[in-house]
C-alpha cells in the first residue's frame, strides 16, 4: 500500500512539472488543447492542462535569415554571384506557426528567386551602383509576401556582388584609364587657368602703368602750366621795360650756347630786341662820357 501512495505520489508530481511552463519575456506560447490551438500566452507562469493541453513556444525576436551565395544573369548577360542577409520578426506567432511549414527554408528560397529577378533587369554597372535600390525593392516584395505568414520584413542588405575576375581586370583598366583621362584634364585646365590669370595680371600691370604715366605727365603740365601763369603773372605785375627784357633775352642767349656751340642761329624776331640792346648800350656809353665833360 504504501509502494503504491508513492507511485501515485512521483506520478502526481511529474504531472504537475509538465503542466507547470515558464515562459520568457521574448516569447509567446501557443497552448493546444487535444491537437486543436486554444490560446496564446504571455510571458510569465502558465499552467497547463495535464496531457489535455501541449505548449509551442515562438521566438519573437528579430532574426536574420542568410541568403546562400547564387549565380545570377545580369541584362548585360554577365554572370555574378550574389548574397544577402534578411532581417525579420515575427508579428503573428499563430501564423507563423501554422500558416507555413518552414519560414526560414520559404523565406531563402523567396529572396533568392526575386533577388534573380532584381539583378536580371540590371546591367552590370547599375546593379554594382544600385545596391540601395534592389535592398529597399527586395524588402518591399519580401515583406508583402511574408504577411500572410504573420512576419514583417523589417530590412535587406546586399552583402557583396561579384563579376568574374576577368571583368573584374576589364572594370579595373577601365577606371584607371578614367581617373588618367580625369587627371590629364584636370591638368590642362589648371594649365590654362594659370596662362589666362598671368594674361590678365600683365594686361592690369599694363593698364595700371599707363595710368601712373598719364597721371604723371598731367600733373607735370599742369606743374608747368601753373609755374607758367605765375611767371607770366609776375612779370606783367612788375611791368617790365624794353631794358629789362633785352637784358633777359641776352642772359637766355648765353645759356643757349653754354660755352660750347660756336655757332647760334637766331630768330628773326631777334632783330628787334638786338636794336634794344644797341640802344642800352649807347645809353651806357652816354652816361660813361658825361663826368669826363664836366671834369
Amino acid at each position: 500500500m504504501g509502494a503504491i501512495i508513492v507511485i501515485f505520489a512521483v506520478f502526481l508530481f511529474v504531472m504537475g512539472a509538465k503542466a507547470i511552463r515558464i515562459i520568457r519575456p521574448w516569447e509567446k506560447g501557443l497552448i493546444e488543447r487535444l491537437g486543436k490551438y486554444q490560446r496564446t500566452a504571455g510571458s510569465g507562469l502558465t499552467v497547463l492542462m495535464p496531457v489535455a493541453e501541449n505548449m509551442i513556444k515562438v521566438d519573437m525576436r528579430e532574426q536574420v535569415v542568410d541568403i546562400p551565395p547564387q549565380a545570377v544573369i545580369t541584362k548585360d548577360n554577365v554572370a555574378v554571384e550574389v548574397d544577402a542577409v534578411v532581417y525579420y520578426e515575427v508579428t503573428d506567432p499563430v501564423k507563423v506557426t501554422y500558416n507555413v511549414a518552414n519560414f526560414y527554408i520559404a523565406a531563402t528560397k523567396l529572396a533568392q528567386t526575386n533577388l534573380r529577378n532584381l539583378i536580371g533587369d540590371l546591367a552590370l554597372d547599375e546593379s554594382l551602383t544600385s545596391r540601395e535600390l534592389i535592398n529597399t525593392k527586395l524588402r518591399e516584395i519580401l515583406d508583402d509576401a511574408t504577411d500572410k505568414w504573420g512576419v514583417r520584413v523589417t530590412r535587406v542588405e546586399l552583402q557583396r556582388i561579384e563579376p568574374p575576375a576577368d571583368v573584374t581586370e576589364a572594370m579595373h583598366r577601365q577606371m584607371k584609364a578614367e581617373r588618367d583621362r580625369r587627371a590629364l584634364i584636370l591638368e590642362a585646365e589648371g594649365h590654362k587657368r594659370s596662362a589666362i590669370l598671368t594674361a590678365e595680371g600683365k594686361a592690369e600691370a599694363i593698364v595700371k602703368v599707363a595710368d601712373a604715366n598719364k597721371y604723371e605727365q598731367i600733373a607735370i603740365a599742369q606743374g608747368k602750366a601753373e609755374a607758367t601763369e605765375n611767371v607770366y603773372g609776375a612779370i606783367h605785375r612788375g611791368k617790365p621795360t624794353t631794358d629789362l627784357i633785352a637784358i633777359k633775352y641776352l642772359e637766355t642767349l648765353e645759356k643757349i650756347a653754354d660755352g660750347k656751340a660756336t655757332k647760334v642761329f637766331l630768330p628773326y624776331e631777334a632783330s628787334g630786341i638786338l636794336s634794344s640792346v644797341a640802344a642800352i648800350g649807347e645809353i651806357l656809353k652816354e652816361k660813361k662820357d658825361t663826368p669826363k665833360k664836366e671834369a
